[in-house]
């Protein structure tokens, strides 16, 4: 991905439509490049991962144009590069594996963002009726080392529905189940990166699996 990173730092810079119809041709040489390493990606992450087999890699990448309809930032373009990797691609309920590739801001990450009511719920009640498991899970050193923090919103209070103290209290919080590993701006140029970017995402299937089993007893 040699020359992604010095892209977005000048898309940064002059995010406007001029520049961009501009540099288009370097946009695109990067997007297919971007494609095929995803591509490659979600083949190593199916090898362990038996959901994301057939998955399609045009499922799961974003596009660069921002939705400005309803946003008092009229930027028109993202200035990041990212692919949701989970059945049913990017428009998926299913907790799954991120790529955030940012000036800054290069990051692996996984699990659930923003579930509905409904979910949120389900999942609230599944951690506090199976804490032991979630904890050894969240808590494992390797897993704590690589993905050191949960991202995302939080309640300031409790939810009613459960009791007030306790080690559970501020998992049944949160209102997404998201945790961010960042990595430096240079690990997408490593030759190895997809092989070590899989490695590291595998981590969190284990967290995924716990995730989707209550999303699988909702049927969506």
């Amino acid at each position: 991905m040699t020359g992604l990173i010095d892209f977005l730092v000048e898309l940064r810079k002059n995010n406007n439509r001029e520049w961009f119809q501009a540099h288009k041709g370097e946009y695109d040489a990067l997007r297919t490049q971007f494609i095929a390493d995803v591509e490659q990606l979600i083949a190593r992450l199916a090898t362990f991962d038996e959901e994301l087999r057939g998955l399609r890699v045009e499922d799961c990448i974003y596009r660069i144009y921002r939705d400005i309809r309803f946003s008092p930032d009229k930027t028109p373009y993202k200035t990041y590069f990212s692919a949701y990797i989970a059945r049913g691609g990017k428009k998926s309920p299913r907790a799954g594996y991120y790529l955030h590739i940012e000036p800054g801001n290069v990051a692996l990450s996984g699990g659930i963002w923003c579930p509905d009511t409904r979910l949120i719920k389900a999942l609230r009640q599944a951690i506090y009726d199976n804490l032991d498991e979630w904890q050894s899970i969240v808590e494992a050193p390797q897993f704590v080392q690589n993905y050191p923090t949960f991202v995302g919103e939080t309640l300031k209070m409790t939810p009613r529905d459960f009791p007030k103290e306790g080690d559970h209290t501020k998992w049944v919080k949160r209102k997404d189940y998201t945790v961010w590993g960042l990595q430096t701006d240079d690990f997408i140029s490593r030759p190895d990166w997809i092989e070590q970017a899989a490695q590291k995402l595998l981590l969190i299937k284990p967290m995924n699996d716990f995730l989707n089993y209550t999303v699988d007893e909702l049927s969506y």
